[in-house]
């Protein structure tokens, strides 16, 4: 493997993705590789790109929204993508905690549920 390139099989190995997600993130331009011919390359910037974009899908980022991010870096630099990173961070936090709080809600009602039919069965 190059230190400075990775060919498109070595991309979907190093970040075990499909050749598949690897192609739709260029086509909807979060990846532009170096091509020659048919071949393509990735760089350095775009290993970079590659981990923060898995990363914030980690963290329920759209595609989109993460594509919107990375424009942020390359037009106006780094200090404006931090703002919007925190900005888009407390979105994702508010809406973790509220998904957080229902799934709590609901693995108690299931809980209840499940001891009072538990419950039941050991009268009959």
């Amino acid at each position: 493997m190059s230190e400075s390139r990775l060919s498109f099989k070595e991309m979907c190995a190093r970040f075990d993705v499909t050749p598949r997600t690897l192609r739709y993130y260029e086509y909807i331009e979060l990846l532009t590789p170096e091509k020659e011919g048919r071949n393509r390359f990735y760089g350095p910037r775009e290993v970079a790109r590659m981990t923060l974009i898995l990363r914030g899908r980690r963290f329920g980022f759209a595609l989109e929204e993460l594509r919107q991010w990375l424009l942020i870096y390359e037009k106006q630099g780094t200090k404006p993508q931090f703002q919007a990173f925190v900005g888009m961070a407390d979105r994702q936090l508010g809406e973790l905690t509220r998904q957080r709080d229902e799934l709590a809600v609901t693995i108690a009602d299931l809980k209840a549920l499940r001891d009072e039919v538990e419950r039941l069965a050991a009268e009959s």
